[in-house]
């Protein structure tokens, strides 16, 4: 059976080193746990982290806030999506979870169940140039009326951005985005409306911009140790699907090996199966259409590289690494074992992203 091992002190480390770039009595860490907790599971992972001091967790959407309410009956939860969906914003509100605010409408909304005397948490998001959730950045004076028409029974507790570009150092458009939030905050001061939280810095941001920090920070790949950007502090890769050696046998030279022939033996080769492929959630990454021209360009350089110099993707047997050979199918792959001695039932170690492991596989903190 397959499973994936997150390894707890390796968690804890990477908490531990975010938390030691900031003044935590001062500062807010909101921990992310969208996507299934970015695939550790959102139960252990949400647990793990209120463990480790994170107060704070954040969502994608209202029906991860449900779930994680449902877990979690204490914890402070902020959805960050704004929604104009009256059923949304009711059901958070009856839950006791902190709604973001990033239109009119979901302002209109707020303030008609806050009528009602129900008390509302609230974040105000601003889109600076994402192109998604938020007040656009422009409109100031929009933004200025909103709060300031906001029912007595809404509290704002923060205010925030999203980057589109924070993977990258020194990018103009995410200093420019800064620059609109900035813009932003100091005229909502110049009415007398000032928010306590705010906060800009995703895990590539909070690496890459530490002057962008302000007083609060949104951390998901980061305490995974996978976050898209240099890691400079030691962050350790979370994530390690353990499965067994299925089968072993003896492929004679010139034999194709995987989907559409791309690999043949140059010689007598000695191979292990391994049950895991891509159904599982191995060699699966981000699409590539969220990248940049430069960077498609510097995939295929990387591509073609890897192509001549024969690298390989990697698993490791009792504690050695071994090559995979051929196209890795949906469910099994192949491994050259050379002339070693592995057998049938041996222990197989991968590295992987938890986030595109198939959720059914059992997860184990270990």
């Amino acid at each position: 059976m397959n499973t994936l091992i997150i390894n707890k002190n390796d968690l804890r480390h990477n908490i531990n080193i975010i938390k030691s770039q900031v003044n935590t009595d001062e500062y807010t860490i909101i921990g992310v746990v969208k996507g299934n907790g970015y695939g550790l599971g959102l139960k252990e992972y949400s647990n793990f982290l209120i463990e480790n001091g994170i107060t704070t967790l954040a969502v994608a959407t209202t029906e991860e806030a449900m779930e994680l309410r449902n877990i979690n009956k204490e914890i402070n939860i902020l959805n960050m999506s704004s929604t104009a969906i009256k059923e949304e914003i009711e059901q958070m509100v009856e839950n006791n979870i902190t709604i973001t605010i990033g239109s009119k409408e979901s302002a209109e909304l707020a303030n008609n169940i806050a009528e009602e005397g129900k008390k509302i948490n609230a974040h105000i998001k601003i889109d600076t140039g994402f192109g998604r959730y938020g007040f656009l950045y422009g409109n100031k004076e929009l933004i200025i009326n909103t709060i300031k028409n906001l029912n007595k029974n809404i509290t704002v507790e923060g205010i925030f951005t999203h980057f589109s570009l924070a993977y990258y150092k020194n990018n103009k458009s995410t200093i420019q985005q800064f620059e609109n939030f900035v813009q932003v905050v100091q005229a909502l001061e110049k009415e007398n409306i000032k928010i306590k939280l705010r906060h800009v810095c995703n895990s590539p941001a909070f690496i890459n911009y530490p002057e962008m920090r302000l007083n609060c920070a949104r951390i998901g790949s980061a305490f995974l140790g996978r976050v898209d950007a240099t890691n400079y502090m030691g962050l350790k890769k979370i994530g390690e699907l353990n499965s067994q050696v299925a089968e072993i046998k003896t492929l004679p030279k010139d034999f194709n090996v995987g989907y559409l022939n791309t690999y043949k033996t140059k010689k007598e080769t000695k191979v292990a199966i391994v049950p895991v492929g891509y159904k599982d959630g191995y060699n699966i990454g981000t699409r590539e259409d969220m990248f940049r021209t430069v960077d498609k360009l510097r995939n295929l350089k990387h591509t073609i590289h890897n192509l001549f110099t024969k690298q390989c993707l990697k698993v490791t047997i009792n504690e050695k690494i071994y090559n995979i050979i051929g196209k890795i199918g949906m469910y099994h792959m192949t491994i050259d074992i050379l002339e070693d001695s592995v057998n049938v039932g041996d222990k197989v170690r991968i590295n992987v992203n938890p986030l595109y492991v198939d959720s059914r596989i059992k997860k184990i903190y270990e």
